[in-house]
């Protein structure tokens, strides 16, 4: 997407984002980051992270226009997909999401907890590390992952290239799948409580 700028008479024109897809997990942990801020330097930090308008030209906009290039990125923000997918290509390498989540391990399990219980923000491309792994074998929508070793540094480093609509998913899909278990494991649990006292 284009953005037109006029300063002292001169229209110079910048690129800004055109699609959620166009941000990697590292700059959004960037932004996330921008939001503990004050509302002026929100502004400022994300329109320079998602264009290429120098930071020092951000600062002399008019706050019209800022609140215009304020609202076409909550606008691409919005219309984002959020379905997963389960595939992804990073740097000409397809990644894998867990394809069985009920047969996680004991080591997947313990690092996603440590993770997750450090900030999710703050490790999301360790996360990300765990659930998503390079496929080794692959037929039609059938595939299988690499087995998890625990040593994640370099695929750490690779997850933050995946784009941030991925990510955002993958958050959406866990945030569906909690709040699905929080209302049927105490059923479940019920259940077995029943079943332990008959006996």
């Amino acid at each position: 997407m284009k953005v037109k700028v006029k300063k002292e008479g001169k229209v110079k024109e910048f690129k800004l984002i055109s699609s959620w897809k166009d941000v990697t997990l590292e700059k959004w942990l960037q932004l996330i980051d921008f939001e503990t801020g004050t509302k002026t330097e929100e502004a400022t930090e994300t329109i320079a992270a998602l264009s290429n308008i120098p930071k020092q030209l951000v600062k002399e906009l008019a706050l019209s226009d800022v609140a215009v290039i304020m609202n076409k990125i909550a606008a691409l923000q919005q219309k984002q997909d959020t379905k997963l997918k389960k595939i992804i290509k990073i740097d000409g390498v397809e990644y894998g999401f867990h394809p069985d989540l009920d047969s996680i391990t004991l080591g997947e399990y313990a690092d996603l907890e440590t993770f997750i219980k450090g900030g999710i923000e703050k490790n999301m491309p360790e996360i990300m590390a765990v659930l998503f792994r390079p496929i080794k074998e692959k037929k039609n929508d059938i595939y299988i992952i690499n087995a998890y070793d625990g040593d994640i540094r370099l695929r750490t480093e690779e997850m933050k290239k995946m784009s941030a609509q991925q990510v955002q998913a993958a958050l959406f899909f866990f945030y569906n799948l909690g709040k699905e278990l929080s209302e049927i494991l105490p059923l479940y649990l019920m259940e077995q409580l029943k079943e332990t006292k008959t006996q």
